[in-house]
């Protein structure tokens, strides 16, 4: 009998990579999903073999029945957005990305227009909800230009803890990684992704963040090869560290975006902070 009653449907869809689970929840909430002709609730299960309408379109068995696994590294610029449809016409990250071999990309949490860096990007619904759920840990770094003095005060205050406006927040670890007087460069741990949380800690002991770059999300890092605008696939090895940091098998092949022949920016890289600042010291930008 509980063979029969399958699975929750949004982890179905999200591992049909129709989305992430959150963004499903929403849909079910919406009665924007029908399972056998019924419009599905919270708390609903589904096989594989049952007819699934999301947003009136039907969704492909093909999709249910274990789809190989895409995950990618882009490096976004400034400027472009976290999003498939901007109302004021401004670049979007998928300009510049391949199309989804199979279902769509799913972004691991985002970047303001005005942030940069590391992007993780995945076909796999229930790896991405994951890699953002707060149960797993993830932690994320960024490289922070400050304006003004920091001092051992305030550094001691962010990662004790500030209060946000959202709730309390705080660093895991803040290094100093460069640059002179007022405009000094950081490297900042944090274990979530609340928006502009980064931004707005610094402002919540008096200085100003001029410019945020991610360098790493948990195992995964930004290797100088992939410059800004630019791609990767994950190495093998990084593909394992990025399972097992979120509990979760290889039960699913991996596949590739780019076809034997071509050609994309790689480097082996080992998936650690320690990494990730010497890589930023020997391309440490101008300014």
């Amino acid at each position: 009998m509980a063979e029969q009653q399958g699975e929750r449907l949004q982890k179905l869809l999200a591992n049909a990579g129709l989305g992430s689970r959150r963004e499903i929840e929403q849909w079910i909430r919406d009665g924007l999903v029908q399972v056998n002709g019924k419009t599905a609730r919270l708390g609903d299960r589904a096989l594989a073999s049952d007819e699934l309408r999301v947003k009136g379109q039907p969704v492909k068995q093909q999709r249910l029945t274990g789809s190989e696994r895409f995950v990618i590294v882009y490096n976004k610029p400034e400027g472009e957005m976290v999003t498939r449809n901007d109302p004021e016409g401004r670049r979007t990250v998928f300009d510049r990305l391949p199309k989804a071999p199979n279902g769509r990309w799913i972004t691991v949490g985002r970047l303001d227009i005005n942030s940069s860096g590391l992007l993780l990007l995945t076909n796999d619904g229930e790896l991405a909800n994951r890699l953002m759920h707060p149960k797993y840990q993830i932690d994320r770094e960024y490289a922070v230009r400050v304006n003004g003095d920091v001092t051992k005060e305030m550094v001691r205050q962010l990662v004790n803890g500030v209060q946000l406006e959202d709730g309390p927040a705080r660093f895991e670890e803040v290094v100093e990684s460069g640059g002179e007087g007022s405009n000094r460069w950081f490297h900042v741990a944090i274990m979530e992704g609340r928006k502009r949380e980064v931004r707005r800690m610094w402002e919540s002991v008096g200085a100003t963040v001029s410019r945020l770059k991610r360098v790493r999300y948990g195992p995964i890092i930004l290797n100088s090869a992939v410059k800004a605008g630019q791609w990767r696939e994950l190495e093998k090895e990084e593909r394992k560290a990025l399972l097992a940091a979120v509990g979760m098998q290889a039960d699913r092949p991996w596949g590739k975006v780019l076809r034997p022949g071509h050609r994309h920016a790689k480097r082996k890289v080992h998936g650690s902070a320690n990494a990730a600042r010497k890589l930023w010291k020997r391309n440490q930008p101008k300014g």
